[in-house]
């Protein structure tokens, strides 16, 4: 058996009809950046994560929109950020690219999400801003902290990237991931839950004035063209993706719901395989509507050596993430030493992502699981 980690192909195969016709569309009409087909996702967006009318900006990458919101905040040289050592690198590149200093705080062991808690205690008064991510599709609980970072005069900004669909209830309330802090950044990479065929991505804010100010920086900081209030970045989103995106986000629902399956399923296969004494599940906190962009379970011995086996036996796996943020070479002005955030460090040396996405069939599961039970006992 050959198993991918991801294999778009199978969700594609059931709205190819609907996207070459827009792109047919698209092509006849020769409007290809901003335009029409951008706003209505946006808006289509707005809609889905319930928000007021013109809150969502469509930009060229997660990154982009990571950078974007870091601007919008007016985050400038020597600002202070907090954020996660363990992510994706672009949550603080995107901070030290604008002259900022990551600031990083250790994570929860169980849900791999920042500790908030730790968080609050590296507050400085030169910390400007707080970034969570929602790791792996997963919200972080946030709504306890706000009002103090707020009182204190520091911006939240959620790395909503890999979390497009995700929601939480807390005390009776639903929120979507990327609307409870001042912006929400969220990352339409071709491999995300809501991915498109290239880079693209988007910023979600409720607040008008800082919309406006958004779509102003998306396009070198200008409002009217040739005139430029201030200097930006050329940051559009195509409307070839909008288009594609837009199709997509009618069977977010459903594919998010696969996967929940999927995740469901894996438990009960290493129950059923006896295999939670050399795996520990990945877990979705009481409250939280986890979407499994990746199911990362962590390996307590060997994970290196069952990744090669169960590459070798054509089962994809991945590593997310080898080498925490405080330890990539790139950030050691920063000053951090391995033993800084342990917890970190001991998740890029246990975790291991199996594959997880719509149309993945239960016997692929079982095989992968099964061939997990052969490594440990061998």
């Amino acid at each position: 058996m050959t198993l991918p980690i991801l294999d778009l192909k199978r969700s594609f195969s059931e709205i190819k009809p609907e996207v070459f016709a827009a792109l047919e569309r698209i092509f006849d009409e020769q409007s290809f950046i901003l335009g029409h087909e951008v706003r209505n996702f946006e808006a289509h967006c707005e809609e889905y994560l319930e928000l007021p009318e013109g809150s969502c900006v469509g930009c060229a990458s997660g990154t982009d929109a990571l950078l974007l919101a870091l601007m919008s905040c007016g985050i400038k040289p020597g600002d202070e950020v907090i954020t996660t050592p363990f992510t994706f690198f672009a949550t603080s590149g995107t901070i030290a690219r604008l002259g900022a200093v990551p600031v990083f705080a250790d994570v929860d062991p169980v849900t791999y999400n920042i500790d908030i808690q730790q968080a609050m205690t590296k507050i400085t008064d030169k910390t400007k801003a707080f970034l969570p991510v929602h790791l792996f599709g997963q919200m972080c609980g946030l709504e306890d902290v706000i009002p103090e970072l707020h009182r204190r005069g520091i911006s939240v900004i959620e790395d909503a990237a890999q979390a497009f669909g995700a929601s939480r209830i807390k005390d009776g309330k639903i929120t979507r991931a990327g609307t409870v802090g001042d912006v929400g950044c969220y990352s339409f990479f071709p491999t995300k839950n809501l991915g498109g065929c290239g880079d693209g991505g988007m910023v979600a804010t409720s607040d008008p004035e800082r919309s406006e100010r958004l779509r102003r920086l998306r396009v070198h900081g200008s409002g009217t063209t040739y005139y430029h209030e201030e200097v930006g970045i050329n940051s559009r989103l195509d409307a070839l993706q909008a288009a594609v995106l837009d199709i997509k986000l009618r069977h977010l629902e459903a594919w998010n719901e696969e996967r929940r399956k999927v995740a469901e399923y894996y438990r009960l296969l290493f129950k059923t395989n006896d295999l939670q004494e050399f795996i520990t599940a990945p877990v979705e906190v009481e409250g939280n509507y986890h979407i499994w962009h990746q199911y990362v379970v962590r390996v307590k011995s060997g994970r290196d050596e069952l990744m090669e086996w169960l590459n070798s036996r054509g089962f994809a796996v991945r590593v997310y993430y080898p080498l925490p943020l405080h330890l990539q070479p790139c950030f050691g002005y920063l000053g951090y030493e391995a033993g800084d955030f342990p917890v970190s460090e001991r998740l890029s040396r246990e975790v291991l992502a199996l594959p997880v996405f719509p149309g993945l069939k239960p016997e692929e599961q079982e095989e992968l699981v099964r061939s997990m039970a052969e490594f440990f006992r061998a």
